[in-house]
């Protein structure tokens, strides 16, 4: 179970980052975050600018919607999903998991 956190501008979503990897994809959940693979290298924030666009895809967000507030360098992110309700997000996640 993704551990989805409240926050006053929508909700918190906790990200495990896979920088170049083979393809851009959500890979599930591991240890309460959602798993994120992106071909992009981690360098110059590329790495990071592919997770926010690869998440507004897949999730139909808008990439002004997801701001990484926390783990910038780190495989271990918080990605502020603003303007949405928890409920919403999970079952978004949940649709994108199970399609595949």
């Amino acid at each position: 179970m993704i551990d989805l956190q409240p926050h006053a501008s929508g909700v918190i979503l906790p990200v495990r980052a896979l920088p170049g990897a083979k393809k851009n994809e959500l890979r599930g959940e591991q240890e309460g975050a959602l798993k994120v693979s992106v071909t992009a290298a981690p360098e110059d924030g590329k790495a990071n600018k592919a997770i926010v666009e690869l998440l507004a895809k897949k999730l139909k967000l808008r990439k002004s919607q997801l701001e990484i507030i926390s783990g910038q360098t780190s495989r271990q992110k918080k990605v502020l999903v603003a303007d949405v309700e928890l409920t919403d997000l999970q079952e978004k996640i949940a649709a994108v998991l199970e399609s595949g």
